[in-house]
């Protein structure tokens, strides 16, 4: 059997950790040929010196420079660094999939590189898909690049449409634990702080994944990806509350029938589907024990306390360059909460301020993108300055 070259970009992350776990696991399937973390070069160097992927790249030139002599004997990785870094690493690994899961906007790039190169991308950075979702899916049905969903929904939903047309799909239906906050109101939303916000009660992730988790901005990013990913109008595309986190999304179809994908909660699951893909694979995972998990509840959300899912739509809506602003206020405000800048309702408060002061250019360019997202962390900035 040959084995399956994969890159993983953000190694040190949640998905990147549990990513390499799955590889573990298939060692006679999966070979890692190149890694890429940010800031934590020690996590990166025990990965390496475990799975001697050729290529690995880090933040800064210092720690590339004290990575690349840390190694001795027989095993000498060629060390990138930056953001350049990543892109050579892209360019140079053999990998035939490269799974993204570069937190936040810093996604995009290698999201574009990768499908430019023609590998296969496994997607686990939603702002890239936020960012340019036209203009990425336009690239990879170009260059025959098949972008798999690692997230769980979406995953749910790629599952769902196997084998079915999708002229007979009639509405998606993306469920959402509800974060930590849910029976909150908005007065005692006031209050939450960020160690409340992290302590998310069924998915372990990074912080800021968390974060957007807790304002249901996570939410909203999931609408705009499953927007892209599935070729559907936002109207069609509906989110339900479901604390219990089984049933990972719902597809409904024409005729009336809905499909759903029930799962634990354990990343690994749609981290192994993408991996493998179009097989499934036998694993030792939990398996889900429907008559032991009570029962399962499903809601609408509340978009009057949580306005960030509404953002989204109105970002999809709109179109053009607000997704991006969206993304990229979303992102500043956050990394402001997380750093105690501001608080938690600020978040929505510096989005909503932000989008509405934005002048929306339809059929964007890249570089005009860009330059947007770029305004949006300016004037972000501002509005976290001002209300200090």
């Amino acid at each position: 059997m040959t084995r399956k070259k994969i890159a993983i970009l953000g190694s040190t992350g949640s998905i990147g950790v549990n990513a390499l776990k799955v590889v573990a696991a298939f060692p006679a399937r999966f070979e890692v040929v190149a890694l890429s973390a940010w800031g934590n070069a020690a996590l990166l160097k025990e990965q390496a010196l475990k799975f001697k992927p050729s290529l690995l790249c880090v933040k800064d030139e210092g720690k590339a420079a004290g990575l690349a002599s840390s190694f001795g004997g027989r095993y000498t990785p060629k060390v990138y660094a930056g953001t350049a870094g990543m892109i050579k690493l892209v360019r140079e690994t053999g990998a035939e999939l490269v799974l993204v899961a570069v937190v936040g906007s810093a996604g995009l790039v290698p999201v574009l590189e990768s499908i430019k190169r023609g590998k296969h991308v496994a997607l686990a950075n939603k702002e890239s898909i936020v960012f340019a979702g036209d203009y990425i899916m336009k690239l990879a049905r170009a260059k025959g690049v098949n972008i798999l969903p690692v997230d769980s929904e979406h995953s749910a939903i790629f599952q769902c449409l196997n084998g079915e047309s999708r002229a007979s799909v009639r509405r998606l239906i993306l469920t959402a634990s509800g974060g930590p906050f849910r029976d909150l109101s908005k007065k005692e939303l006031e209050k939450v702080t960020v160690e409340d916000a992290l302590a998310h009660p069924t998915w372990d992730m990074g912080s800021k994944v968390t974060v957007d988790s807790a304002t249901l901005m996570n939410k909203g990013f999931e609408v705009i990806e499953a927007h892209h990913l599935f070729n559907m109008l936002p109207e069609r595309i509906d989110v339900l509350v479901h604390p219990q986190s089984i049933v990972h999304s719902l597809v409904e179809f024409s005729d009336g029938s809905v499909m759903a994908q029930l799962g634990v909660t354990d990343m690994k699951l749609p981290i192994q589907y993408a991996l493998s893909w179009p097989e499934r694979i036998n694993n030792n995972l939990p398996r889900l024990n429907l008559s032991s998990c009570g029962p399962l509840t499903f809601a609408k959300p509340d978009t009057a306390r949580f306005e960030c899912l509404a953002f989204a739509y109105s970002a999809l809506v709109k179109g053009g360059t607000m997704p991006a602003v969206l993304a990229a206020s979303a992102e500043t405000a956050v990394n402001a909460f997380l750093s105690k800048a501001a608080g938690f309702m600020d978040i929505p408060r510096i989005i909503k301020k932000v989008m509405a002061a934005h002048k929306t250019i339809l059929n964007p360019k890249l570089t005009e993108i860009l330059s947007a997202g770029d305004w949006a962390r300016s004037a972000a900035e501002k509005e976290i300055a001002n209300d200090r």
